[in-house]
């Protein structure tokens, strides 16, 4: 029989291995705690910073560039954490319901009850379609750059990467730098929307000096950047896919580039799905137009012991994933009655408090380009997953659906391998043009169990108790 004066180890759990998560489990550890780490990834790292494959020798300089020294102090970090951890690669967090989160690792399914839970579940992609974007040879941001880290391997041997946003530079210079021919940089954004807002970018000079140096080397590789563009098409056969890129400069004359792949990305938006699973709320953010999970300073959501840290929360950078980690795992050492050095948690406020000065500023700088969405031609897919074109949502928005998850259940946009992922943010930005509302109106699509597809038959394995 138990002794009911021995108090148990809380049961703290992280969902994600990238910087946000490593950073609250190393908080954590420091304190005397082991935390299961979930991590849907074969390693940690995070997107940003993927470990290559076992076997590869390529240096940290090679892969990470300008961030390799944090890339390395990040995997060096959560080595010296490995034994102090119930570390679970490989393994997806699908669903949560009250204080249980549900796993699949390969077959099997199982459950674990938690205490508290950080969801540090990183970002992906934001897209914004345009004709011809579901053309064989057409990627995301995201995925071109994975192809290089994890495959070493281009996504074709002549790239135009389109879009706006740092990480449209900083894949394309990834991509000049393995050698790579980068056909073109298009970017949506005026030169002059980047001068109006340094008075917010300066508030980081060392990621703003980072950014104009990744822009000076691709000119000095000869590489051809065109600013203020609007796309028009990505044009190519069915049987060999992408063969050229329409676009008109920001003086109005259409031109082409000869390519065999295209790399689209317009900043990153949340992987915010658990947090909506565990009744999180959410606000709308007029500035970039999209909703984002609601938290306080240190981490803390609006469900008590659920707790949000890094871009799964608010896209801010790794850099700024790896402090909010460390915040909110501050703030569950707080809520559990720990005591937790005041001058730590200040700090880190303050730097959170400059990083968010500077996403304002990059807001300001690379817009969303959401008018784009209003031209549309009625043939332009919207959803790839589904086939689902502008044309479709119109008409659905004809019958009365002017909110988004009705329009989902009137036209199956969203209801992909995708979920929503990549043409939800478009999808509702179509409705909101049609039907003349504001995006807000049009709402999000709210998350479904499980989080991603997985096999109708994997098996159970017993709950594991707190």
């Amino acid at each position: 029989m138990a002794d009911p004066r021995i108090v148990p180890d809380p049961r703290i759990v992280i969902v994600g291995a990238g910087p946000a998560g490593v950073r609250a489990a190393e908080t954590l550890v420091a304190a005397g705690v082991r935390p299961i780490v979930i991590d849907e990834g074969g390693r940690d790292g995070g997107q940003i910073y993927r470990r290559q494959p076992e076997g590869f020798r390529r240096s940290y300089a090679s892969l990470y560039g300008s961030e390799a020294g944090r890339a390395e102090d990040l995997h060096r970090s959560f080595e010296a954490l490995r034994d102090r951890i119930d570390y679970r690669p490989e393994t997806l967090a699908w669903g949560i319901w009250e204080k249980q989160l549900h796993l699949l690792q390969g077959s099997r399914t199982s459950e674990v009850d938690f205490d508290a839970l950080i969801i540090a579940s990183g970002a992906t992609d934001r897209l914004m379609p345009v004709r011809g974007w579901n053309r064989a040879g057409v990627y995301s941001l995201g995925a071109a750059q994975l192809a290089l880290k994890s495959q070493a391997s281009a996504i074709g041997s002549r790239v135009v990467f389109m879009g706006s946003g740092p990480l449209l530079y900083l894949v394309a210079a990834q991509y000049s730098k393995a050698g790579a021919k980068v056909a073109a940089v298009l970017d949506t954004s005026s030169f002059w929307l980047r001068v109006k807002a340094l008075p917010r970018l300066i508030a980081r000079p060392d990621v703003l000096l980072k950014g104009l140096a990744l822009t000076w080397k691709l000119r000095r590789a000869r590489t051809e950047i065109e600013t203020g563009i609007t796309p028009v098409e990505i044009e190519g056969q069915p049987e060999t896919g992408v063969e050229t890129i329409r676009f008109r400069t920001n003086k109005g004359q259409e031109r082409t580039v000869a390519c065999d792949a295209v790399a689209l990305g317009y900043h990153l938006r949340p992987e915010a799905q658990l947090a909506d699973l565990a009744r999180c709320e959410f606000r709308f953010d007029v500035q970039t137009r999209q909703f984002f999970p609601v938290k306080d300073t240190d981490g803390r959501s609006s469900v008590a012991g659920i707790y949000l840290a890094g871009d799964g929360a608010l896209t801010l950078g790794a850099d700024a994933a790896e402090a909010s980690g460390h915040l909110a795992a501050l703030a569950v050492l707080t809520d559990l009655g720990r005591q937790v050095a005041t001058r730590d948690v200040g700090r880190l406020r303050r730097r959170l408090r400059a990083f968010e000065r500077f996403r304002r500023g990059i807001a300001d700088a690379f817009p969303w380009p959401a008018s784009a969405a209003a031209a549309f031609s009625e043939d332009t897919v919207v959803c790839r997953c589904e086939n689902i074109t502008a044309g479709e949502l119109r008409a659905a928005v004809t019958t009365g659906s002017v909110e988004l998850n009705h329009a989902k259940a009137f036209s199956r946009v969203g209801m992909g391998r995708c979920q929503g992922r990549y043409c939800g943010h478009a999808a509702a930005e179509v409705i909101a043009a049609s039907a003349g509302v504001s995006i807000e109106t049009v709402g999000r699509i709210r998350g479904q169990p499980p989080v991603k597809p997985f096999v109708i038959g994997a098996e159970s394995d017993a709950k594991e108790g707190a």
